[in-house]
């Protein structure tokens, strides 16, 4: 069992939920290293380069549970003049653990809390972050006079020569912010230490709070005892109607009364829930007319990497870099193409020419399940104006799937989701993505190509794998489309 003590991640943790908290400390999840070219990981290379702007900071190396170490070297290295800023400075006060990203020294002998995150803007329970660590400085004898968040630019493009760090991050002063927050910080102690020393876990019902600030890690066992309808999975449930429907004692969707207040949308879902039989609109077969086949079917991948990898590219700036295309012709025939971008250079404009050159030699409507390669396609055409003419050419033949899906079809195994994952296994039974291990999704997806590109991967088998890997995830997601198209096609009669 970890130790009964309040740190500033577990702080934040019992404003957000005190179940969650409680858990944390006495059923921990298994500390794993974030994967390999993940948000998680980035993040925490973010935090490495922030110590950049602070040229001759030192960094506390002890390790968390060497608190009282970290303490001392903390106190040594604030003695010293000569020490600019100190990284990961420890800190305790009231029962409280903090790791301060930075402390810079500042003139007249007071110190600024440098508080760092990997987003691109100003959060509100990141101002909760710094009451906390201005709480545990304060009480620890330390002159606070300054608080900012260090935060990524998105404004910023990266130049010819590499990255110009003080200008990747923006720094906002919160002082008046943090100095709002920070009486009510002492109030807020008892009841999250009563919940440390607690013999079991808070009763506390799932909710909008398992989402906000941050994702739950305990969200499957909080939930495992609600019924696979749960009205919480029904979509663009209010509030309100689900405080309703508690009070009620109704937790599932098929027992929602036939005169209680739905959207139309719910009410169809409600009621393939509990017949299980699908619903099909009037006019499908009507909404399906343009769609054809014969028709080709397109999917994209992109990366938004937080440190931009190439010049005059900015961070978080969506870079597709692989495409798949299959054609389903007249007579039932499937053909393929691909491309995956090499992983040296900006993949942008053989990504853009490649998938012209594929299209080139058709006027087929391109189906798509989404609005998202519509917005590539745009961003591309602005960045190239040579190509744009045969860019805009491909928009306009773009027909989107998904808004005939949503509004025009149900069925029970969609388990409450529009997703291509959810639609295409459900429409043909035996399809799926359950083979797909080392890429399965569009973040696995993103995050193998950003490993990649970074240069992570030195050449050899593994690069090989990975290439191998995001091909076949970006060929499934078009096929899903083939197969959901066909079929809904079924559902009209059409074969």
């Amino acid at each position: 069992m970890t130790g009964r003590h309040l740190t500033k991640s577990r702080y934040l943790a019992g404003l957000q939920c005190l179940r969650r908290l409680w858990r944390l400390v006495n059923d921990p999840p298994d500390y794993e290293d974030p994967p390999a070219g993940s948000p998680a990981e980035a993040g925490q290379e973010v935090g490495r380069k922030a110590h950049l702007l602070f040229p001759g900071g030192v960094l506390v190396e002890d390790e968390p549970w060497q608190h009282l170490e970290a303490m001392a070297r903390t106190a040594a290295l604030m003695a010293d003049a000569s020490v600019p800023a100190i990284f990961e400075a420890a800190f305790e006060h009231a029962g409280v653990r903090i790791r301060a990203d930075v402390l810079e020294r500042l003139p007249g002998g007071t110190w600024g809390l440098r508080e760092v995150k990997s987003s691109s803007g100003v959060k509100d329970h990141y101002i909760d972050d710094l009451a906390v660590q201005a709480f545990v400085l304060n009480g620890a004898g330390v002159p606070l006079s300054s608080a900012q968040l260090l935060h990524v630019d998105t404004g910023y493009v990266r130049g010819a020569d590499g990255i110009c760090w003080p200008e990747f991050f923006a720094r906002v002063d919160l002082d008046q912010e943090v100095a709002t927050l920070l009486p009510d910080t002492p109030g807020r102690l008892p009841a999250l230490r009563q919940c440390l020393w607690a013999a079991e876990p808070p009763a506390a019902e799932p909710g909008g709070q398992c989402g906000s600030p941050v994702a739950c890690e305990f969200w499957d066992d909080c939930t495992a005892g609600k019924p696979e309808d749960w009205i919480r999975y029904l979509p663009r449930l209010s509030e309100r109607r689900r405080t309703e429907l508690a009070a009620l004692g109704i937790e599932s969707i098929a027992a929602i009364p036939p005169d209680f207040p739905l959207s139309a949308k719910q009410a169809i879902i409600r009621d393939a829930t509990a017949s299980g039989k699908p619903f099909v609109a009037p006019d499908l077969a009507r909404l399906l007319g343009r769609f054809g086949p014969p028709a080709q079917y397109l999917d994209f991948e992109a990366m938004m990497p937080v440190i931009p990898l190439y010049a005059g590219t900015r961070p978080y700036q969506a870079l597709p870099f692989q495409w798949s295309l299959h054609t389903l012709g007249a007579d039932g025939s499937l053909g393929h193409r691909e491309f995956l971008a090499e992983s040296g250079v900006d993949p942008r404009r053989a990504f853009a020419k490649t998938l012209i050159t594929a299209l080139a030699d058709s006027d087929l409507p391109i189906i798509v399940y989404s609005t998202y390669e519509h917005s590539r396609l745009k961003d591309l055409a602005a960045f190239f104006p040579d190509l744009r003419p045969a860019l805009d050419a491909i928009i306009a033949r773009l027909a989107d799937l998904l808004p005939v899906v949503r509004g025009a079809v149900y069925h029970p195994e969609f388990g409450f989701s529009n997703s291509i994952k959810a639609v295409a296994p459900a429409l043909c039974p035996g399809f799926g993505y359950d083979d797909l291990e080392e890429v399965a999704d569009g973040a696995m997806a993103s995050a193998a190509f950003v490993r990649l590109a970074s240069g992570a991967i030195p050449p050899g088998e593994e690069v090989n794998r990975l290439r191998d890997a995001l091909l076949a995830y970006c060929q499934r997601d078009t096929l899903a489309m083939v197969e959901a198209h066909r079929g809904l096609l079924k559902l009209v009669g059409r074969h």
